[in-house]
């Protein structure tokens, strides 16, 4: 049985997440989770920077947690980075000063990259017919209580979290080293839907 009660990343406060709503910050967190890790010079060439302006925007994500030292790069001339996994409690930073306007910020930069990447997913023609039959985007609706909805989104996030840090072993063994590997992006949304006022002729509505 999957832990639902599995521990989730670092949750972040106001003046780390404001911190993170920069714009190149936030570019430079989308490029490496969709390519992995990179260094400031890299970084700067994928997105038309100089290398001292990324450079000092990643100490700056650094300094809140936000990327770290990739240890599969260790010991080079040049400093690589990688995006570390954070999250976001809605309830805690509405009663922090300035977290009502971080967390909204970061809701956009969430939904806009969600949108950039599933929009190149549809558009694109993937060439491996195998890769093509692997990916799935999928919508289910239905009226739940705040228990229910609640348990749905922690066995989610059990289920996601087993398979990829499963994965994360069998690479770190070498364990199946011929075959290829490619960057996966999982997505998972529960959210209410807008408490609207009940459909003409649905129980409660008051006829004209």
């Amino acid at each position: 049985m999957d832990d639902v009660n599995a521990p989730r990343p670092r949750t972040v406060g106001a003046d780390a997440l404001k911190a993170f709503t920069h714009p190149l910050r936030m570019a430079m967190i989308d490029r490496l989770q969709d390519h992995g890790p990179a260094t400031a010079t890299q970084l700067a060439r994928a997105l038309g920077e100089s290398t001292g302006q990324t450079s000092y925007h990643l100490r700056q994500l650094e300094r809140h947690g936000f990327v770290e030292d990739d240890p599969g790069h260790a010991g080079g001339r040049e400093r690589w980075w990688r995006a570390v996994s954070f999250w976001v409690d809605g309830a805690t930073l509405r009663d922090q000063p300035g977290g009502e306007s971080a967390l909204r910020d970061t809701m956009r930069w969430s939904v806009a990259e969600r949108t950039r990447v599933l929009t190149r997913w549809a558009e694109q023609v993937e060439p491996d017919p195998a890769w093509a039959e692997a990916g799935t985007s999928s919508r289910a609706t239905s009226d739940l209580t705040l228990a229910e909805a609640d348990a749905l989104a922690a066995e989610l996030e059990a289920v996601v979290h087993r398979h990829l840090d499963a994965a994360k072993a069998r690479r770190e063994a070498e364990e199946g080293a011929g075959e290829p590997r490619r960057r996966v992006r999982v997505y998972l949304d529960v959210l209410p839907l807008p408490a609207d006022d009940p459909a003409p002729g649905a129980p409660g509505h008051a006829a004209d």
